[in-house]
């Protein structure tokens, strides 16, 4: 809390920005909330806290104008309740961050925004346009993505697979356009579930290995009655 008070307080925390004008369609948020709920079940075992539209700086200027990434990984860190995210201030820079495209941002998320990603320290970025029919014309990828040069200190572009898939280090995972949704994908080509999709998974698993166990003690049971056996008896 100490930390939190001590923080600048930034003009645009307490007034609108362009993003906080704009209403969002039910493809981001549908796709947004589907994100995180992949990505908690992946960082289930560490520390990773996420945000959406949550005020980046990075200097302690109060009228900085802020970067509001749709959503933010920053792993290592436990999340918290917080007013804005700057790295004047010692919060780190997220590993990695999501723009979901609209028509309003979509040129500024693919043309402007790599660079301002890249002077925050963002190790790999990526853009994602889940609209039907997409909003970029013509045979525009709706995947794109981005890894910081250290050296350079810039953003280079990922190039795809044959798939169009795209890898990223941060998130060990495969991303794999899917139409309104992204989705993430292990080494193996195995699609990264949420929490409830693996517990349901999980729970399918247990009911056919218990009918399984169920199918042989019949076929056993039968097998010793043939025999003249009774197995209620053994």
């Amino acid at each position: 809390m100490a930390k939190e008070l001590n923080k600048v307080q930034y003009y645009y925390d307490s007034h609108p920005t362009e993003e906080d004008l704009m209403g969002e369609t039910s493809w981001h948020n549908d796709l947004i909330d589907y994100l995180k709920a992949v990505l908690r079940w992946l960082f289930r075992e560490q520390a990773c806290a996420m945000y959406s539209d949550l005020n980046f700086y990075q200097t302690r200027n109060f009228r900085e104008y802020p970067v509001v990434p749709d959503l933010a990984v920053i792993k290592g860190i436990v999340y918290r309740s917080t007013r804005n995210w700057t790295l004047a201030s010692g919060d780190p820079p997220p590993q990695v961050i999501f723009e979901i495209l609209s028509e309003e941002t979509w040129k500024k998320d693919v043309y402007e925004k790599p660079s301002k990603y890249a002077s925050m320290g963002v190790q790999e970025y990526f853009t994602y346009d889940p609209h039907e029919p997409p909003i970029r014309s013509g045979n525009a990828p709706r995947l794109l993505g981005w890894r910081l040069d250290p050296q350079r200190k810039e953003m280079i572009e990922m190039a795809a697979n044959h798939d169009n898939w795209l890898w990223s280090e941060q998130l060990e995972s495969w991303l794999v356009p899917d139409g309104p949704y992204l989705r993430l994908y292990d080494r193996e080509h195995q699609m990264r579930l949420t929490g409830e999709e693996a517990r349901a998974q999980q729970a399918e698993i247990e009911a056919e290995r218990a009918e399984a166990a169920s199918e042989r003690a019949k076929a056993l049971a039968e097998k010793l009655r043939s025999l003249g056996i009774n197995p209620d008896e053994i």
